[in-house]
């Protein structure tokens, strides 16, 4: 949870700390990288989850996260030591086969710094889409593992899905939170809803310690 709601309209960084998962030892290893999502975020309510949303931005971020890992130095050696598909059994559910990047079984955790980029100007910020609150709270739904089979909204898993790619097992695995609001200049499409929203994710991972996984295969 949120420890300090923050809904202020700035281009400044807002910032939102989370207790801090799990604590950092002095031999450490580091990744940075950067998720993209440019659509629809509006805020979920007591009357609508967002599920489907939420699942569409995730379909979206699994194939980035599929490049990821695919590319990053440090996941191409992995794989090739430990099979992912051994992970992803052990995550199933609902019919698919999740693979978190950031887990507890990993034993990492990380921090995510994100520029909220959107069309609607200062003093809008609650009376369109929503407040920025309740939309980054969607988002961050979007980025874990489903947590009940409700939130995948009765789809099966494409071939491209499997295993399917997430960023999260949870998101108390989150450290630290910073957002920058400012506006989107790219002209829109013909078909852009105002509330469409451009967002651009660095993500640090921390890695403490040894993992579960290292060990069960030591």
């Amino acid at each position: 949870m949120l420890s300090q709601p923050c809904c202020k309209d700035r281009s400044h960084d807002d910032v939102w700390d989370y207790d801090v998962w799990p604590k950092l030892e002095k031999e450490q290893r580091e990744m940075e990288f950067h998720l993209v999502y440019q659509g629809r975020l509006p805020a979920a309510g007591q009357s609508n989850t967002r599920a489907r949303e939420k699942h569409d931005i995730r379909k979206v971020l699994h194939r980035q996260l599929v490049s990821l890992w695919s590319t990053q130095p440090f996941l191409i050696e992995f794989r090739k030591q430990h099979p992912s598909d051994d992970l992803a059994d052990r995550y199933k559910r609902c019919g698919y086969r999740f693979l978190p990047l950031v887990c507890d079984f990993f034993m990492v955790a990380c921090s995510l710094d994100i520029l909220f980029l959107r069309r609607d100007g200062p003093g809008s910020l609650v009376r369109s889409g929503g407040d920025i609150d309740n939309r980054i709270k969607v988002l961050f739904d979007a980025l874990r593992m489903p947590q009940t089979c409700d939130e995948i909204c009765g789809d099966s898993p494409a071939p491209d899905e499997d295993p399917f790619f997430c960023l999260l097992e949870d998101d108390k695995l989150i450290t630290k939170v910073q957002v920058e609001t400012n506006w989107l200049l790219t002209p829109p499409a013909p078909t852009e809803h105002i509330h469409e929203v451009c967002l651009i994710i660095r993500v640090k991972t921390v890695f403490a310690g040894s993992s579960k996984y290292e060990a069960a295969f030591q």
